[in-house]
This record gives C-alpha cells, structure tokens and sequence, in this order.
C-alpha cells in the first residue's frame, strides 16, 4: 500500500511488475515480453511510458531488445550466479541447531546523514529500522542491524517484525536486481557485545549488505558474527575467477 507523504507512479509500477516476473522466474529466460503497445494498452499508458521501463530494463541487463523480433528475457550472468543471499535460519538450521529470532529495538522515520551515506539514497527518505537477534541452541548466533527504505517498500512500514525476520519477508516480497556484500573483521562495542551476551572486545565477523531493485535501494543491513561461530566459503570455477573485479563479492555465505 501506498502510506501518506508517499507516490508510486506508473512508471514504477509498470517496472516493479515487470521486473518482480522476470527475476522471480515467471517469465524465463529466453521469454518474449508483451509488445510495447500491448503493454500501454494493459496499463493504460502511454507507449513512452513504457518504452523508458524497457529501456531501463535492458540497462540493468534483464531483457535484450530486437527490432521488430521484440524484447526478450536475458540469461543470468556468471557473477549472479555465485552471489547469494542466505537466510540466517537456514545458516543455524544447517548448522543441527534450534532458531529463535528475537526483536530488540525498531523505529521509523526519516534518514540521518550516515544512513543516507551507508544506503546513497535522498534526504527525506523515509526508513524503517529494525536490531534483532538470531539464536542458534540458545545463545546468540548473529546480531543484525537493518534498515528497509519504506520510500521503495512502503508494504515494510506495516509488518510486525516482532515475528516476522526482515530479510525472509523482503526476499519474498521484493524482487532484488543488484547486490553488494562487504566483509571485514571488528572488536564487539560495549553494546553489541551485550546483544551477543560476549565479552567486550570479542573478534566478530561483519557482513554488511545493501541491494537494489529497479525502482531504488531497498535495504542495508549489517550482520555481526562472534567469529568463532562464521566461516565464509565460496566455490567458483576459473571462468568465473577470471571474470571477477577482485572483489568479496564471490563470498556465497551472507
């Protein structure tokens, strides 16, 4: 739903359809897109509304355009393929031990300046912030720090995440069409050694993530692992190796 203060135009309506059933795989690939005046018919547009989405489509690399033959769904590329975003209760469940997920703090409003840095979105953004535990067996098994940009999604303004985990509701909700994972090694605060019942200091492995979808950045989120609990590991081929940036982003475990 669209909340007060907030407009979703057709253009992005017409984009996030679009998008939500190529990346879903509604549509495969290989799959002929409507012609575009059979798409401004069914929205009741114009068909420069809808030539712009396909455009925007082809540059994030979701469809080729032929002329005259139509527009078609792309293959996924090598480096989509390797990245993955994991759910933290599949992460404890493989792990043979019992999930628990526990809500400690969440709030609205709009963005300060390090989360307009931390997400590269506008001032006057609207976001929901969201610091919860995960348990595995227990004990706490990842501390995440979470913001949804509800500009984007405005549906996440109205979910009660005291039971339901933000990163399984977005992936299920929100098609994503970009990823960054950047991994680094920190000493717990006073205060995340606390959420982690660890002692200050404690070496944690941190993975932060940011994804987008077509219509804008849709979250940030920071997950912080007491160290001797993580173990990233990624399996890649030599074409893929040799097509990498240097980057983390190949890491599949996040």
């Amino acid at each position: 739903m669209t909340r007060p203060g907030q407009t979703t135009t057709l253009h992005q309506t017409i984009l996030r359809e679009i998008e939500g059933k190529i990346v879903s795989g509604e549509w495969p690939p290989g799959h002929r897109l409507p012609f575009e005046v059979n798409l401004a018919e069914q929205y009741g547009c114009s068909r420069m509304t809808v030539n712009k989405v396909m455009t925007q489509l082809a540059k994030a690399g979701l469809i080729e355009r032929h002329r005259k033959a139509g527009s078609f769904v792309t293959a996924p590329r090598a480096q989509s393929a390797i990245l993955e975003i994991h759910d933290v209760e599949g992460e404890v469940r493989s792990l043979g031990l019992p999930y628990a997920y526990v809500l400690k703090a969440q709030s609205q409003g709009k963005t300060t300046a390090d989360e307009r840095l931390q997400m590269e979105i506008a001032r006057g953004t609207l976001l929901r912030r969201i610091v919860a535990v995960h348990m595995g067996g227990g004990k706490p098994f990842c501390l995440e720090e979470r913001l949804i940009n509800t500009t984007v999604v405005a549906e996440a303004a109205d979910v009660d995440f005291e039971q339901t985990p933000p990163g399984p509701w977005l992936i299920a909700q929100v098609p994503w069409t970009t990823a960054e994972h950047r991994i680094s090694a920190i000493s717990a605060s006073r205060e995340t050694a606390r959420l982690l019942d660890k002692p200050a200091g404690t070496s944690c492995l941190v993975i932060e993530r940011r994804t987008w979808s077509m219509t804008g950045a849709v979250t940030f989120v920071r997950f912080t692992y007491p160290g001797e609990l993580h173990t990233l590991v990624a399996r890649f081929t030599p074409a893929q190796s040799a097509n990498s940036d240097g980057s983390n982003q190949a890491l599949d475990r996040a």
